[in-house]
């Protein structure tokens, strides 16, 4: 059975990536978040007073900058690191959230970015999720997904998912974030989120978590069967 990468890509809060890492789990496949990575480079920002509008400083920035993804057994999973440092829970905080796509929007952010991301799957046996995988990292993906769902039930997991690491939030402070983030994710200008033709649609909004990794699943043994 041959190895194939799969691109997930959607809006925020459809579970993009907590169904990649099962699927990953699943196929013994490296999962990379390259969310997680956009929000390791922000944390950075955020902490070293870095001027968005300045490029030099961007660049000088982005120099300094390692991100690994290491498995923790205990949890059964891998966590973000920055500069050898675990950031897995500060990089899921609100105030990180809020300034995620105004960094990821910036040229030279994305153009580091996915150099590092093509580099992980250059060997394929990779499951990738984010906005512009299909279309910009790995737009010769054997299987494209695009998950999607209602703005009530994106909302209410994101909500649940803070409220367990005990930070809280109003339902109507994340619904305005995903709102402003989809908006700016969708019309930037570099690598902006798009569904591609051949992807392939799952709505998440009305389905079981592992009712969508079967989804996933189900297309990726066709895929490597092929």
């Amino acid at each position: 059975m041959k190895k194939i990468n799969i691109a997930i890509d959607g809006f925020s809060g459809c579970g993009k990536s907590s169904t990649a890492k099962a699927v990953a789990r699943v196929l013994d496949y490296k999962f990379i978040d390259t969310g997680a990575m956009y929000r390791a480079v922000t944390l950075y920002f955020l902490r070293n007073k870095v001027d968005l509008n300045d490029p030099a400083q961007v660049v000088d920035a982005l120099s300094e900058i390692t991100i690994d993804f290491r498995p923790n057994k205990e949890l059964g999973k891998s966590e973000t690191f920055l500069n050898q440092q675990n950031v897995e829970e500060e990089i899921r905080k609100m105030y990180v959230s809020e300034m995620v796509s105004p960094v990821s929007a910036i040229k030279a952010v994305r153009v580091a970015m996915v150099a590092q991301q093509q580099e992980m799957g250059k060997d394929r046996g990779v499951v990738m999720d984010g906005r512009d995988i299909a279309s910009v990292v790995f737009p010769d993906a054997e299987l494209k997904v695009f998950m999607k769902a209602s703005d009530e039930a994106r909302a209410k997991r994101r909500l649940k998912e803070l409220e367990e690491k005990g930070e809280r939030v109003s339902l109507d402070e994340i619904a305005r974030n995903f709102r402003e983030r989809d908006e700016q994710d969708s019309t930037r200008k570099e690598s902006p989120l798009i569904q591609v033709p051949e992807a392939v649609v799952i709505d998440t909004s009305d389905l079981e978590f592992e009712d969508q990794v079967q989804k996933v699943l189900a297309l990726a043994q066709e895929r490597m069967t092929e």
